[in-house]
Formats: C-alpha cells, structure tokens, sequence
C-alpha cells in the first residue's frame, strides 16, 4: 500500500482543491463527512478532548472525526476522493 501513498496524496490534494470551488455548498452531512476525512488523513485519529457543551461547531467537527477513527490514512484518503468525486457530480465545479 505505501508504494500507492504519492498518488493517493496527489489525488487527495487535488480533491482538497476542488472541494473548495464547488458550485454549492454541500449539505451539513456532506460537510461533516468531509471535514472528519480530511482530519483523519492529515491528523490521523482523533487526539483532543471533544469541545465543552457550548461550542456546538466544535463538538460537531470533532464527532465528524471521531467518526473516522482508525481508518488508516490511505483508508481515508481514498474515501475523500471518492466523496469529492459523488460531491462533483452532485454540485458541479
């Protein structure tokens, strides 16, 4: 698997960009799903204490994380772009 690891990255920063230009802003599930993706690949599981009861965005954020722990980061990788790609064709670009 580690052989693949440049093209997943290349594949998962070029998804990383093109999430950013799409036509509509996908749904809060779409989104939530997104964000715990891209933090598992680029922080791997989950390492904060989830936010206080008052930070709503943050306690949102860390379950979409959390939600991902232990996928590994090609695991994830490839379900970011996967998601990206759905969210594409979905959206546009």
């Amino acid at each position: 698997m580690l052989r693949f690891l440049p093209l997943f990255q290349e594949a998962f920063e070029k998804a990383a960009e093109e999430v950013k230009v799409l036509r509509q802003t996908p749904d809060p599930g779409e989104m939530s799903a997104i964000y715990g993706l891209y933090k598992q690949v680029t922080a791997g599981d989950v390492n904060t204490e989830r936010p206080g009861i008052f930070d709503f965005t943050g306690k949102a954020k860390w379950d979409a994380w959390n939600a991902k722990k232990g996928l590994s980061k090609e695991e994830a990788m490839a379900a970011y772009v996967e998601l990206v790609e759905k969210l594409k064709e979905k959206y546009g670009i």
